[in-house]
C-alpha cells in the first residue's frame, strides 16, 4: 500500500478560548505533548503533568517560551490518589475552575498470556484503567463544584480488536471506554460530558523504542491511509471533542483510525 503524506499543520481557531484545561501524561512528543500544544494554541491555559518529572519541567520550559504564562506543570503519578488530588487542587487553585480534563495517561506492554504475571497484568490495569478512573473522579469533584465541564479519555482501537500480545492493555483499554460511557451518564447531572478518543498508531519517539520495526510497519499497513497518524492529527479531535462543537457527544468513543475492527 502506498501511503498517503501526512496534511498541514491545521492552524488554530481559538476554539478553548479562556478555557482551563490538565492534561496527564504530557511531557514531550506522544498525544498529551501535542494536545498541550494544540490546547494553548486555541487560547486554553493550560496545567501539564507527567510522572517523568524531568520531561515535565523540559517540556514546560519549551512551552513558557512559545505561549508565556499560560502553563504550568505538577507532576503526578495517576496511581497514586494523593498524587491525583493535589493536581486538581492545583489546578483549581491556579484557575479558580476547572473546565477541561485529558486523561492521557497509559501503560502499554507486551507479553503472551501464557508467561504474563500477575505484576505485568496489575501495573499496566493500574496505570491505564485505574489512572484513568482516579483522574475522572478527581475531575468530576472538581466540576460539579465549579459549574460543569469536559471530560476526554484516552483509549485505544486495541480496545475493541484483538491483538497477540495485548490481553492486559486492550482489557485496560476497552475498561477506558466503558468507564467513559458510565461516567458520562452519571456526569450529565453536573453538566459535565465525558467522550473518549480511540487512536491506533500516533508516530512518536517513545513508541519506536518499545515497539519493534516489524510491528510498526503492520499496524502501518493495517491504516487506509497507509500510513501512521501525527500524534497532533488526534490532539486536534481531543480539541472538537473539547470545544463548544461538540456540545452534544456524551459517552462517545470516537476512533482516531481504519483499525476499529
Amino acid at each position: 500500500m502506498t501511503g498517503v503524506e501526512s496534511p498541514a499543520y491545521v492552524p488554530a481557531h481559538g476554539l478553548l478560548k479562556g478555557r482551563t484545561a490538565v492534561i496527564t501524561a504530557a511531557a514531550g512528543a506522544g498525544i498529551g505533548g501535542a494536545t498541550a500544544r494544540r490546547f494553548l494554541e486555541e487560547g486554553a491555559r493550560v496545567l501539564i503533568s507527567d510522572a517523568h518529572v524531568g520531561r515535565l519541567k523540559e517540556y514546560e520550559a519549551e512551552l513558557d517560551r512559545d505561549f508565556g504564562g499560560a502553563v504550568a506543570a505538577a507532576a503526578c503519578d495517576v496511581t497514586d490518589e494523593a498524587e491525583v488530588h493535589a493536581l486538581f487542587e492545583t489546578a483549581v487553585r491556579l484557575h479558580g475552575r476547572l473546565d477541561i480534563v485529558v486523561n492521557n495517561a497509559g501503560l502499554g506492554g507486551t507479553a503472551s498470556l501464557v508467561d504474563m504475571t500477575d505484576e505485568q497484568w496489575s501495573k499496566v490495569l493500574d496505570v491505564t484503567l485505574g489512572g484513568t478512573f482516579r483522574c475522572v473522579r478527581a475531575a468530576l469533584r472538581a466540576m460539579k463544584e465549579t459549574g460543569g465541564g469536559v471530560i476526554v479519555n484516552n483509549a485505544s482501537v486495541v480496545g475493541w480488536r484483538a491483538q497477540a500480545g495485548q490481553a492486559h492493555y486492550a482489557a485496560a483499554k476497552a475498561g477506558v471506554m466503558a468507564l467513559t460511557r458510565c461516567a458520562a451518564v452519571e456526569a450529565a447531572a453536573y453538566g459535565v460530558r465525558v467522550n473518549a478518543v480511540s487512536p491506533s498508531l500516533a508516530m512518536h519517539p517513545h513508541l519506536v523504542k518499545v515497539t519493534t520495526p516489524e510491528l510498526l510497519e503492520e499496524l502501518t499497513a493495517r491504516e487506509a491511509f497507509g500510513r501512521y497518524a501525527q500524534p497532533w492529527e488526534v490532539a486536534n479531535v481531543i480539541v472538537f471533542l473539547a470545544s463548544g462543537y461538540s456540545s452534544y457527544m456524551t459517552g462517545e468513543v470516537v476512533a482516531v483510525s481504519s483499525q476499529r475492527a
